[in-house]
């Protein structure tokens, strides 16, 4: 069994590990770190839940060199969500206080002058999302060219959210001397095709095929009419008990309704989706992770990167628009070889997107009795 400290890194970024409470590296950490190490340029494959952020962050920390201007970071992280960026950048800093760098993120949907000032201070470590990144740059108050270390992370999902101009003008003003890291669910020719020709003679590293869930999470379908969703729901909670319980819904409207129902109901539940502020999101997932809130009710918002632990199980409250959102759902239970469940409702309306997600995973979804 390979050890953290076989993979090559230093001392002081073994202490950093320790003190995240990794025991053993996960495949993709094993395969990844090493060739990262070496300066390699990677597309790496990963289920979720697999360890992404540590394969990338770990060995990147421990060979950068620090910024020798300020508004011009070393290594820059490009992530797809606000929560992603915070969930990275909590990772970035354990490793990065072993070694004296600075990490700090900029994400959307908060006031840009506090980032203006950040940046202007000094910055070795960026984690930004594309679209605020872009009005730094226009604004002057980031300078990319000196990045040692690009990561694209979630590199399908910014492709899915339309954000391939902006990463391609973000790379462009990087040196092309950097090192390139794209992190992925899934590797498929959208990507090949798209920022894979932004890297150097990559290394591949695929851990998870396309449309591969988790092995330790079982997966079950209700076939049932859409009015009696509430009800279908209320059952399985209480079947199936109602801590650390995702609900996905499709709308933010109906991850509303369905909050209010299951409050009226008793149940402490909170909603999560892009109309909440960051505040409120960042509220939802600590309260959820203290264990004051029992059950989440998100959208495809929260579906992918979002390193919530212990979940117990998720229901698929609505199926998903598009199948591979699926295997990203339920990949919020079942992490980290843990045992996990997912139920998902399907209303006649749906039944193509099962199809669809059936032949997506390549196996059909068996169904569940659920107690009248």
């Amino acid at each position: 069994m390979t050890t953290f400290a076989e993979l090559g890194l230093s001392d002081a970024v073994l202490a950093a590990v320790d003190h995240l409470g990794y025991t053993e590296p996960t495949p993709v950490q094993a395969q990844a770190i090493p060739l990262a190490l070496q300066g390699r340029d990677i597309i790496a494959a990963a289920k979720t839940g697999t360890g992404k952020t540590a394969a990338f962050s770990l060995p990147s920390l421990d060979i950068l060199a620090r910024a020798e201007r300020k508004k011009a970071p070393a290594m820059l992280v490009i992530t797809p969500t606000r929560e992603l960026a915070m969930q990275i950048q909590e990772v970035c800093q354990t490793i990065a206080r072993t070694r004296g760098l600075r990490v700090a993120n900029v994400v959307g949907g908060v006031k840009i002058e506090p980032q203006i000032d950040r940046l202007a201070r000094g910055v070795d470590v960026l984690i930004a999302t594309p679209g605020r990144l872009i009005d730094l740059m226009n604004q002057k108050a980031v300078d990319l060219s000196q990045v040692q270390v690009l990561v694209l992370d979630e590199a399908d999902r910014m492709l899915d959210m339309g954000f391939l101009p902006s990463v391609r003008r973000i790379v462009e003003a990087t040196p092309k001397s950097r090192q390139t890291l794209l992190f992925s669910a899934t590797i498929d020719r959208s990507i090949m095709g798209s920022v894979g020709k932004l890297l150097h003679d990559p290394a591949m590293v695929e851990i998870a095929h396309k449309g591969e869930t988790a092995d330790t999470v079982e997966q079950y379908i209700v076939h049932v009419a859409q009015t009696l969703k509430p009800a279908l729901l209320k059952a399985v909670l209480a079947e199936k008990g109602s801590d650390r319980v995702i609900v996905f819904a499709r709308t933010r409207s109906r991850a509303d309704s369905t909050c209010r129902r299951l409050k009226r109901a008793g149940y402490t539940a909170e909603a999560i989706h892009s109309d909440r502020s960051q505040a409120q999101r960042r509220r939802a997932l600590d309260n959820f992770a203290a264990g004051k809130t029992g059950v989440l009710v998100a959208t495809d918002v929260l579906a992918r990167g979002i390193d919530v632990e212990e979940v117990d199980y998720v229901v698929n409250y609505d199926l998903p628009t598009q199948p591979e959102d699926y295997v990203h759902r339920i990949g919020r239970t079942g992490r980290a070889g843990a045992a996990g469940f997912a139920v998902s409702f399907v209303s006649p309306e749906t039944a193509d997107a099962l199809r669809d997600i059936e032949k997506l995973i390549k196996r059909p979804i068996p169904e569940m009795e659920v107690p009248s």
